[in-house]
């Protein structure tokens, strides 16, 4: 078996395989296809893993069906007890798994360590409780009774993005499995060395052959082949818009496969003259500058009350000032802000910081490169945003926050609502009926009050108008791994 070394935090050396993962073991591509992984700290190559081809997609479909069948009928105790050695294997590996999203997407080894890992084995632990509990309903009914039960869908396929690639595996995963699926992973192009590492601990947790394959591959090719595969029965997608409609077309111009899709945001955070200043300042950073703002829940559009405007902004960059980003290598716990994913996203967050400065928005802070070797940008803040400003209305996925101020709450839902996106929101206000109303008038799908993202396992997440539909997380994710079938019985008078 072939592997690429990668040296972790700590210097750890970290071997990964290269192959495709099918039927419990590691197999090079069918047609020698091959991705090169990069470093976006340093621009340079990582090494190369095996490339999906059509032949390597058919072959685990078929692997995913044999595990489907054996799947199905595990009793859900024997589910849960390999999926919570999963969350076990992967808590025990936690540095490793840091260090390659570290490595291979440019997040922060702390962040990942602090928060994406947590995430992915409560995900795990969570899911791992609801395996012996998919139950159905009995309804009586005139003339007779009727029942019904929840079952799984069959083969189902993953396609996931690479700013939190491990989390949000697990999202999809670990009720996958719960429920009695069978999950083939795609990971992104740009970070697929965790997905390699997952299927070691899949191999080594015990898992069946075929309930878990994982196949890397470009999205345009192996991704399509999936979302148009007659034997996969569902497809769920995290990215951006454009694939997400073509993964919705693909799945109706075959077999009407089920789509899940969490797609792109343009959130609005707002606040409130009676707000917590400090508390709305510290979230309000954070929101746009975890991952570099390369989340689909950031919160790029701050709208401030007039009353504070002008506080707010002087705070703003104070605050910035005082606590200056250190720029470097994201393995470096000193390190807070690590590289942009790749070139191409480099270079799109750079023409929109353009786009910003022409637009008649007033630069606050930040708004240049970093650095001629690696991905890195400044944090970039603009105020006095027009609404109709390109920076305004679309998604950038980078560290880019527009400020802009609003005088009434009829206007501040007015203004956050007036976007094709409703993935997530924020209020900041002390006044609970205010957040009542507010909270309640939001087009969103996910909304947090005096705070950003509060991720949990047991609270669904995912989106309304173009940013989606379905849900990861909580119970509400159960639904879209399941079907219902109904039972009713006639029951006949007796004989005389």
């Amino acid at each position: 078996m072939a592997y690429i070394t990668v040296t972790g935090a700590a210097g750890c050396q970290i071997q990964v395989p290269t192959g495709l993962f099918i039927h419990n073991e590691f197999v090079p591509s069918a047609t020698s296809q091959i991705l090169v992984v990069e470093n976006p700290s340093t621009g340079e190559s990582l090494g190369t893993i095996a490339a999906a081809s059509l032949e390597d997609v058919n072959k685990a479909v078929e692997s995913a069906t044999i595990g489907f069948n054996t799947w199905k009928s595990t009793p859900g105790p024997a589910r849960a007890k390999l999926i919570l050695k999963l969350a076990d294997l992967i808590e025990r590996d936690a540095d490793h798994f840091a260090s390659l999203e570290a490595v291979d997407a440019g997040i922060l080894y702390t962040d990942s360590k602090g928060l994406n890992i947590p995430q992915t084995v409560a995900n795990l632990r969570y899911y791992a409780g609801w395996a012996d509990k998919i139950d159905g309903k009995t309804l009586a009914m005139e003339g007779g009774v009727a029942y019904t039960y929840r079952e799984p869908l069959g083969v189902c396929a993953a396609i996931v993005p690479w700013n939190a690639p491990l989390m949000i595996t697990m999202w999809k995963l670990a009720p996958s499995l719960a429920t009695g699926n069978s999950l083939i992973i795609k990971p992104s192009e740009l970070s697929p060395l965790y997905a390699q590492k997952l299927a070691l601990l899949i191999q080594e947790a015990g898992f069946p052959a075929g309930v878990v394959n994982v196949i890397a591959g470009e999205g345009a090719s192996t991704g399509r082949a999936l979302a148009e595969h007659m034997a996969v029965r569902k497809i769920s997608f995290t990215g951006s818009n454009p694939t997400g409609r073509q993964a919705l077309k693909f799945a109706a111009l075959t077999n009407l496969k089920r789509v899940n899709l969490e797609l792109g945001g343009k959130g609005p955070s707002i606040v409130f003259d009676d707000c917590d200043l400090d508390n709305a300042l510290l979230w309000t950073k954070i929101g746009i500058t975890a991952n570099n703002g390369q989340i689909c829940a950031a919160g790029s559009r701050i709208y401030v009350q007039k009353t504070i405007y002008e506080k707010f902004l002087e705070a703003y960059k104070k605050m910035s000032e005082s606590s200056p980003s250190v720029i470097g290598n994201p393995l470096d716990p000193a390190t807070t802000k690590g590289p942009i994913i790749s070139a191409a996203q480099h270079k799109k967050i750079l023409s929109y910081i353009e786009q910003g400065k022409q637009c008649g928005a007033r630069l606050l802070f930040g708004g240049d490169k970093v650095s001629d070797k690696g991905y890195f940008i400044e944090n970039t803040v603009f105020a006095d945003v027009p609404e109709d400003a390109v920076i305004m209305k679309e998604e950038i996925f980078g560290p880019v926050a527009s400020i802009a101020p609003f005088e009434t709450e009829a206007e501040a839902i007015a203004k956050a609502n007036d976007t094709l996106y409703g993935l997530s929101a924020a209020i900041f206000t002390n006044d609970i009926s205010r957040a009542h109303r507010v909270t309640a008038a939001l087009e969103s799908g996910h909304i947090t009050v005096n705070a950003w993202a509060m991720l949990s396992p047991n609270a669904p997440f995912g989106g309304v108008k173009e940013s989606g539909f379905g849900r990861d997380m909580g119970e509400d994710a159960l639904e879209g791994w399941t079907s219902v079938k109904t039972v009713k019985y006639a029951i006949l008078p007796p004989k005389p």
